[in-house]
């Protein structure tokens, strides 16, 4: 575990969230070219590192499990990472569905119910990912060197969707929210120690998320996404990936 190295990524997501409010720059439609550099590069560490990955998590987990009755069902890890694509999907329909409904004031901004379910589950996400800071097994400085960039550039695009969806109230309370989960995950990083299988689960959840979270920014037509620069982002940071 490299305490001060990682404190100080830490410091540095909780800044990226901090100062979200002021990325005005990062235009969405059309889409800023740095944005979809930034989600090459998540998804190139989710399919390069997390997923291959999973293999070692799985085996992990079965070992844990046992005799256990959930020793049956198969792909356990697999089905952790479907769980959280299929929860932020679940999530992000229902803020869509707030969008368009008749009752809200602002048509462009989802409702402030909808708001705190949403800016809670993204607080889940980056305390688990300030968790994994401490916690995951890194083979050198540079491995959580490259966790942090993938994931801080993350973050960025998160960002601008989270403030696309929820306007004022995102500046006011959820980058505050967000930018504290991270320092809470770290610190309870430091604190406490999990399992392996444990550990397996939580990374098996953030790369479903992850996922979910890359291709809902980049996918929609109306995004006028750069595919050059999505492929810049995804091809450069895997020959990062393949050289270390």
């Amino acid at each position: 575990m490299y305490f001060w190295l990682s404190l100080i990524f830490a410091a540095g997501f909780a800044l990226i969230h901090y100062c979200s409010k002021y990325m005005s720059f990062l235009k969405e439609t059309p889409r800023s070219k740095f944005l979809s550099v930034s989600a090459g590069i998540a998804v190139a560490y989710v399919f390069v590192h997390l997923l291959p990955e999973l293999n070692t998590y799985q085996e992990k987990l079965e070992a844990e499990l046992g005799d256990s009755v959930w020793r049956y069902a198969e792909h356990h890890i697999y089905i952790v990472a479907l769980i959280g694509l299929v929860l932020f999907y679940g999530l992000e329909r229902m803020v869509t569905v707030s969008k368009h409904t008749n009752r809200l004031k602002d048509p462009e901004a989802a409702g402030s119910g909808i708001f705190w379910l949403h800016i809670s589950s993204f607080f889940l996400y980056n305390a688990i990912i300030g968790y994994l800071l401490v916690r995951e097994e890194y083979e050198s400085p540079l491995g959580m060197l490259f966790y942090f960039l993938a994931l801080g550039v993350h973050f960025i695009t998160n960002d601008r969707s989270l403030r696309s969806d929820h306007k004022h109230i995102y500046d006011r309370y959820g980058r505050l929210l967000l930018t504290g989960a991270i320092l809470i995950g770290w610190l309870i990083g430091i604190l406490t120690e999990l399992n392996e299988a444990a550990i397996s689960i939580l990374n098996a959840f953030i790369a479903g998320g992850i996922v979910l979270n890359v291709l809902k920014e980049e996918l929609p037509e109306e995004r006028e996404s750069s595919i050059g620069s999505f492929l810049i982002g995804a091809v450069g940071y895997t020959i990062l990936l393949l050289l270390v």
